[in-house]
């Protein structure tokens, strides 16, 4: 009797590295290694934004419109503005002033989903005041701040974290979180 004849199976194909950049703040290109088989396609690279415009003065004609990007030389210090912001934000949130103040220092958006209406319940509940903690101010990019604070309120703490971007020659918030 003969022992059937067993077929190896062969190796599966060698893995391949491919460099493949992600999408990072502007000014700033981090790269990652992906790993792909050989015989099946590349995964379509993602472009990092373009780098920001200089804070130069624009040769543009006078009837351009749009926000300006402005350098980090060009603005007023972070940390003021950023607890400005969170301040007039969560007063606004709680009823004690204008939620209109709040446009001149937020994006079209961010203003648009701050008075769609949904507040959070720490906020409209009760009558203590907010209280803002230490704002720390994080500036990865020429121009771009990231804020993060604490509002206590009540006894309870709750988290505030914002994204901050030089346009016109002041901080603007681009994004607006709060916990």
């Amino acid at each position: 009797m003969t022992a059937p004849s067993r077929t190896v199976p062969a190796p599966p194909p060698a893995l391949q590295l491919t460099l493949v950049p992600t999408p990072q703040p502007p000014g700033e290109v981090r790269p990652v290694l992906r790993l792909v088989r050989p015989g099946r396609p590349l995964p379509l690279p993602v472009l990092p934004p373009g780098p920001r415009p200089s804070a130069a003065p624009s040769t543009l004609a006078h009837d351009e419109f749009g926000p300006v990007p402005t350098g980090r030389a060009e603005l007023p210090p972070a940390g003021a503005a950023a607890r400005r912001l969170v301040t007039i934000a969560l007063e606004a949130l709680a009823g004690r002033r204008p939620l209109a103040q709040v446009q001149p220092l937020a994006s079209t958006g961010v203003y648009a989903a701050l008075s769609a209406g949904r507040r959070p319940r720490w906020c409209t509940e009760g009558n203590a005041p907010v209280v803002i903690g230490p704002v720390r101010v994080c500036e990865p990019v020429d121009g771009v701040a990231e804020v993060s604070a604490v509002a206590h309120r009540a006894g309870r703490a709750h988290a505030v974290a914002a994204r901050l971007e030089g346009m016109d020659g002041r901080w603007r918030c681009t994004a607006l979180q709060i916990g």
